[in-house]
């Protein structure tokens, strides 16, 4: 038999720069792992495009013996073109099934891209059974269909990888920008990318090189106001909009860019353009007969090109700012009354703040009571901050700038913030949240979900705070939920469900921005195997990695480590915030 050639193909120019960190990924790497172990047939991971396939298949076999092949769109018309590093010359299908049995584990990484002869061995391996197989895919992208048989389940296990949620995502945007963000950049780089982790590292590196990023005088954290860095990569990102030909497309799609969303029928845009525009996904036409761009990138984009006459002509196009911002704030008002703050589309409002142009401070109040009520404490903070830079004394601004404070578990303001009518009293719902549910029965509408909420806690019914918790969330009160959640792990007398509860709650409470409230640091800490319990509060206590390691006889490496999956499960950065968690009862 011929010897198969060199085990290993080098990872392609697109693999993730070695510095970028992986993340969020923990249990799905755990269980990639455990299909490959002795024994078991292998698995097929799939997701959309740029959702860290490839980086989850790279630590899954990471230090061991595996036969690793990539397929390239120039290798799919050749037969066996993707395995021609690892298989000899003229090779027919019967052989080179022969060949790869005896191989113990082999990873295919993008199979979408292979040609249908390795398509077909893929496949042939996968109902053999007898080599191990890490297979990824790319989900919506046309694919052989061997591979389609596979990724479906058919002959193999299937995890479908969804997209990362906001805070593991953390880590990669302070990664590739030298330092952490603050939130509105965070928030503006996770938009535009949409859970592309390829086009959020091409893109915060953009920035980075191109130093768009300025330091925050108040926060000291790294800022990107302005415009998009039309770098070569993000051009070609861009390129469905930026390359079209027909001057009335093109035309449509520069109105947009600088005036979405506009109003049907729009009597200066050519309708049939906008059909074609919308046929290839380029647009999105809303229930209000509204037009917008389909993926956020491209607007950027298609303003960072323009030339000065072309964006002085197009800008002076656009309706008055202010009647857009005030539409936008009443939607959000509306929704807040409706006790409904699930996300809601501000073009307007997001496209000032990138732009670094002044935000007035009654809608940056709004914004910012609308991303507290959500739980986003640091994009409050940042909303607030934002129109106190336009009008120094606004009350709303401080306000908000001060409850966000509370619920982060930090000093308020020092600066009088509870003048001028601020104040950090509770309402009748931080009764509840507060434990004293008795108090707001009387001032609560009484056939809300805050009120539904009080009762239950009133009454200690652990099912009805878990009903109370869903619907919490269901409505965006992602903080609200937590707590929720977190009073019902205590009111529960079934163990299994308590713990259930106290999962959700620290599950919902690191999607909070790192809140700090004394419902949460109970369920938090709860959620942590008993090492990492023991490492935390030593952390907490003051003593340092080595130190830890010494008194628990570990490796240095090994409190590191366990120390940073702690941060991931409590949803903090960095150890100055573990003396606050331990020390706040349950």
């Amino acid at each position: 038999m011929t010897p198969l050639r060199a085990a290993t193909v080098a990872p392609r120019a697109e693999t993730l720069r070695p510095h970028w960190p992986f993340t969020g990924r923990e249990e799905e790497l755990d269980l990639v792992r455990r299909s490959l172990a002795a024994g078991r047939p292998g698995i097929v991971v799939t997701g959309p495009a740029g959702c860290g396939r490839t980086r989850l298949a790279a630590e899954a076999v990471r230090g061991t013996d595996c036969v690793r092949v990539s397929p390239t769109p120039e290798t799919r018309t050749t037969p066996f073109g993707a395995f021609a590093p690892v298989l000899p010359e003229s090779v027919t299908l019967h052989r080179a099934v022969r060949l790869l049995s005896g191989v113990r584990l082999l990873c295919v990484d993008d199979a979408h891209l292979l040609d249908d002869a390795s398509a077909a061995l893929l496949h042939h391996l996968a109902v053999q059974g007898r080599t191990r197989l890490l297979v990824t895919v790319t989900d919506g992208v046309p694919a052989p269909a061997a591979v389609t048989r596979l990724r479906t389940g058919e002959a193999l296990p299937r995890l479908a990888l969804a997209p990362l949620p906001d805070d593991a995502t953390d880590p990669l945007l302070e990664a590739a920008a030298g330092g952490p963000l603050d939130a509105l950049t965070a928030h503006r780089l996770r938009g535009l990318c949409r859970g592309d982790l390829r086009l959020l590292r091409d893109l915060t590196a953009a920035v980075h090189d191109t130093g768009l990023l300025t330091r925050l005088p108040e926060t000291g954290l790294w800022a990107w106001r302005g415009p998009v860095p039309p770098t070569p990569a993000l051009r070609e990102r861009a390129a469905a909009v930026l390359a079209r030909p027909c001057p009335e497309e093109r035309e449509a799609l520069d109105r947009l860019a600088f005036a979405e969303p506009l109003p049907l029928p729009a009597g200066t845009l050519d309708l049939r353009a906008l059909e074609r525009l919308e046929a290839d996904a380029l647009i999105e036409v809303a229930d209000d007969d509204t037009v917008r761009l389909a993926h956020p990138l491209h607007g950027t984009m298609l303003r960072a090109t323009a030339g000065r006459l072309r964006a002085r002509r197009l800008s002076g196009l656009r309706g008055p700012l202010t009647d857009a911002l005030d539409t936008e704030a009443a939607a959000l008002l509306d929704g807040i009354a409706r006790d409904d703050v699930r996300t809601a589309r501000t073009p307007v409002g997001e496209w000032l703040v990138a732009e670094g142009a002044p935000v007035p401070a009654g809608y940056a109040a709004v914004r910012a009571r609308f991303a507290r009520l959500r739980g986003e404490l640091r994009e409050a903070a940042a909303w607030a901050r934002e129109g106190l830079s336009e009008t120094p004394r606004h009350p709303a601004c401080r306000r908000e700038l001060a409850l966000t404070a509370a619920r982060s578990g930090e000093p308020g303001p020092d600066d009088g913030a509870t003048d001028d009518g601020v104040t950090d009293d509770p309402d009748a719902y931080d009764a509840v949240r507060l434990g004293a549910p008795e108090r707001a029965l009387e001032l609560l509408p009484p056939d809300g979900v805050f009120a539904r909420h009080a009762r239950a806690l009133a009454r200690a019914d652990g099912a009805a705070l878990d009903r109370v918790a869903a619907e919490l969330g269901e409505r965006g009160f992602l903080l609200y939920a937590a707590e929720a959640y977190a009073q019902a792990a205590s009111a529960h007398r079934d163990p299994t469900a308590a713990r259930t509860a106290r999962t959700r709650a620290a599950a919902l409470a690191r999607r909070c921005q790192g809140a700090r409230t004394p419902a949460l640091s109970g369920p938090a800490l709860g959620e942590l195997t008993a090492r990492q319990r023991q490492i935390v509060t030593l952390a907490a206590a003051g003593l340092t990695n080595r130190q830890i390691a010494e008194r628990l006889t570990l490796s240095v490496r090994t409190v590191g480590n366990h120390l940073y999956g702690a941060y991931a499960r409590l949803g903090t950065a960095d150890r100055t915030t573990l003396p606050w968690l331990v020390e706040q009862p349950a």
